[in-house]
């Protein structure tokens, strides 16, 4: 796996309460996802705790203070499977990108004390569509 730092949502960001990845990525107004799908990888890099449930959306905007997001795909992940290494079933940038993207956590229940996560595109994700 083939990591940019420049190409990264969330660099073992803590997540405490809803909010937006540390990172926003400007990708042009065009469709990207074309031809060779954009690898996503997500991953949980410190175990959570307290909260229900953690629902990790990608979103896009025409507009890099996102007034008005899109969700282009979520993933809802429960407590007992935030433990650390667990790696999100998103695997792929889905098409609508609108210039913008980035991620949004939305925590469910109860806010957590602890718990991080690592995004970003990469290139040759290890369970990438090359090895179908």
């Amino acid at each position: 796996m083939i990591l940019d730092e420049q190409n990264l949502f969330s660099d073992n960001q803590a997540i405490t309460a809803t909010a937006a990845s540390d990172n926003i990525l400007n990708l042009g107004k065009r469709e990207i996802s074309f031809a060779t799908p954009v690898e996503l990888f997500i991953q949980v890099t410190e175990t959570f705790d307290q909260l229900t449930d953690l629902t990790i959306a990608v979103q896009s905007s025409d507009k890099e203070d996102f007034s008005s997001p899109v969700t282009l795909i979520e993933q809802n992940i429960q407590l007992d499977d935030l433990v650390k290494g667990k790696v999100s079933s998103i695997k792929f940038l889905p098409k609508g990108n609108l210039g913008y993207v980035r991620l949004y956590y939305t925590v469910n229940g109860t806010e957590p004390s602890k718990g991080k996560i690592f995004a970003g595109i990469v290139d040759g994700n290890q369970e990438s569509f090359h090895n179908i």
